[in-house]
């Protein structure tokens, strides 16, 4: 199995800056592709009701929503299985419950897709 933990949330003034970590571990043999998603506000956790944030491709690309780029960066550290969402100019809108997903090669033909438990991130005016 692969576990998921996300961290780094907290609240913030309108113009500051967080950064969230989402740290894989488990039976991994590569990530094929992991991204950021937020939780659309009232739903509860229902994973159907998430927003890309931003992410990577299994080509190493990088994705980002429209309402983020310019202010939000990721980044992967392969060795540590590590991925990091720098959250800089953070305006209220973004206040939500983030989520880390990813596709994992388990090896032997096995994948995993799973999410992690959420971070909150809390943006004041």
């Amino acid at each position: 199995q692969v576990q998921l933990v996300e961290s780094g949330g907290g609240l913030v003034q309108a113009g500051g800056s967080l950064r969230l970590s989402c740290a894989a571990s488990g039976a991994i043999a590569s990530i094929n592709a992991m991204d950021w998603y937020r939780q659309r506000p009232g739903t509860g956790r229902d994973i159907h009701q998430r927003d890309l944030v931003a992410g990577f491709t299994s080509g190493g690309s990088t994705n980002y929503a429209d309402s983020v780029k310019g202010r939000f960066t990721i980044s992967r550290d392969h060795a540590k299985n590590t991925m990091y969402l720098q959250m800089n100019s953070l305006k209220p809108e973004d206040t939500g419950l983030y989520y880390c997903n990813a596709d994992v090669d388990m090896g032997h033909g096995s994948t995993w897709y799973g999410w992690g438990q959420g971070t909150q991130v809390t943006v004041s005016s």
